[in-house]
């Protein structure tokens, strides 16, 4: 294992190789690397902060690997070094887009000013957040200018990368007459703007899907009073749309920088990730004490039975967890 310094250096410097290890040491959670870990994002952090972070999310289906790719293309062709992580915690193998379909970005892959890193293979949300919090510390200490995280569209993963990011955009289908229905008001809360993609596909329905999708934004409170969320199209595929797409998610980050609500949006992202952070750290801690291991079986077993209640359960497990006195 290199030294921490010698992470340092080479991360610095943009060697790949070292940036990968340095980000698997990151996710590592062998208690020994963590200390390292935490020692080496301590001496990147002044380095990092610089880069423009982007959150894409949208349901499986709807394009987002090749959206990120045409994207990607556009920033290193205007000089950009782009980063691509994925964070999907409900599998290690193929659940996510970017870990089933990163062999899809063949050319973004072989793009020497693009880095492209999947979610760890363990499940938990919790932890693949804090991997993919500390993993934008090592790209952005490394030099990458743009860093896009992707989800998969569905379930908590949507907060908690809204809660990392400077822009979150949520990817959409044409046909908003049907889909509006089954829309989660929470991921459209979060949205930053709204992209319909596949505009090459569905021509005839981008007209009603704009209009849907602005009218369901128009009776949601903006996050901010300098930016209303637009509705615009585009087509991963094609090209059509992506760089007037990028240009407003740039008049969305000088406006923030202006009004000084971007720096404010990280405070508050870094106490969230704070209280996350304890939280998890905490139940750790409580499921891995040798007295709530013990009595957990036991009380998993009368509670089978239905001959206790689950208050009580919670009562005598936290009892045990603090080593109170019978």
């Amino acid at each position: 294992m290199p030294s921490v310094d010698t992470f340092v250096e080479g991360v610095r410097s943009g060697d790949r190789a070292m940036i990968g290890r340095a980000i698997t040491l990151v996710e590592s959670r062998n208690p020994n690397h963590q200390q390292q870990a935490q020692e080496l994002l301590h001496l990147l952090l002044p380095h990092a902060g610089n880069s423009q972070r982007v959150g894409i999310s949208g349901v499986p289906g709807v394009g987002k690997s090749t959206f990120i790719e045409n994207l990607g293309m556009l920033l290193t062709g205007r000089g950009q070094k782009v980063a691509v992580l994925a964070v999907d915690p409900s599998s290690g193998r193929t659940g996510g887009s970017i870990l089933g379909d990163k062999t899809r970005m063949d050319r973004l892959s072989a793009d020497l000013n693009a880095f492209i890193r999947p979610s760890p293979s363990a499940g938990v949300l919790g932890g693949v957040a804090r991997a993919t919090r500390e993993t934008i510390v090592v790209l952005e200490a490394a030099g990458f200018d743009t860093v896009l995280v992707e989800t998969v569209g569905t379930g908590q993963s949507e907060t908690m990368v809204a809660d990392m990011v400077d822009f979150f955009l949520v990817l959409m289908l044409p046909g908003a007459g049907d889909e509006l229905q089954g829309i989660k008001k929470g991921i459209l809360e979060l949205a930053d703007m709204v992209a319909v993609n596949k505009a090459d596909v569905f021509e005839k329905k981008l007209k009603q899907a704009v209009t849907g999708y602005k009218s369901a934004l128009h009776i949601m409170s903006d996050a901010s009073p300098d930016w209303h969320p637009p509705v615009v199209t585009c087509s991963g595929l094609t090209g059509q749309g992506v760089p007037e797409l990028w240009d407003r998610i740039e008049k969305h980050s000088r406006i923030m920088s202006e009004n000084g609500e971007r720096d404010f949006r990280r405070q508050n992202q870094r106490l969230t990730w704070l209280k996350t952070h304890l939280k998890d750290r905490l139940l750790d801690d409580f499921y891995g004490h040798p007295a709530v291991q013990t009595l957990m079986d036991a009380v998993e077993s009368e509670l089978r039975e239905g001959s206790s209640t689950v208050s009580s359960g919670v009562e005598r497990l936290l009892a045990a967890y603090r080593g109170d006195k019978p």
